[in-house]
């Protein structure tokens, strides 16, 4: 499985005074517009992949995309809102995937607790989803890489072909269970 990454990613520096539409959370020394250039970097990457490999399904290929959720789909260190606003270039990447069949899987390190308000907080932010994978119990003491890798295992027991798995940290990328992989950044771990 091949890993796109920013070409060139923007080095963060230091914003100015913080305003509202610029909250900096845990990434105080990354600002909103470069982690949306950075975003918007590796999506304008994934755009002609998904459009090639989209069309080139196999006759009754189920197409899944695999996404995390805190920083790749939603917007959850630059805004203490919710619901959580969607990151605007993983959501176009996603719409444009699912109005050609392919459906959406969301497996995320959130514990189960909060599964419901998340689910309705990515539809709220304009996903459709085929399925939220969030962790149980149990799984709150496992290894995160472990956990989603198994998952995609999972969906594809399903019968679908991950085409692509989209997140911001190592933990959502590793272990395989899928055609490609998109990383999107975390400025060394600042973006959870």
């Amino acid at each position: 499985a091949a890993t796109v990454t920013p070409a060139g990613a923007a080095v963060p520096e230091a914003p100015a005074a913080p305003s509202a539409a610029t909250a900096t959370a845990a990434a105080a020394d990354v600002d909103y517009d470069t982690w949306q250039r950075d975003c918007r970097a590796v999506m304008d990457a994934a755009l002609p992949y998904l459009k090639d490999r989209i069309g080139d399904a196999r006759p009754g290929e189920k197409q899944a995309i695999v996404l995390d959720i805190d920083n790749t789909s939603l917007e959850t260190d630059f805004g203490f809102s919710y619901p959580q606003p969607a990151n605007r270039p993983v959501l176009e990447a996603a719409r444009y995937a699912q109005e050609r069949g392919v459906a959406l899987f969301f497996v995320t390190a959130r514990p189960g607790i909060i599964g419901l308000p998340t689910e309705w907080n990515l539809d709220h932010a304009g996903y459709e989803s085929s399925g939220l994978y969030v962790r149980g119990f149990v799984d709150l003491f496992r290894n995160v890489a472990e956990y989603k890798t198994e998952q995609r295992a999972k969906i594809e027991s399903k019968g679908y072909t991950i085409i692509a798995n989209i997140g911001n940290s190592a933990t959502d990328l590793s272990g395989g269970h899928a055609e490609k992989t998109f990383k999107l950044p975390d400025y060394d771990g600042q973006l959870s």
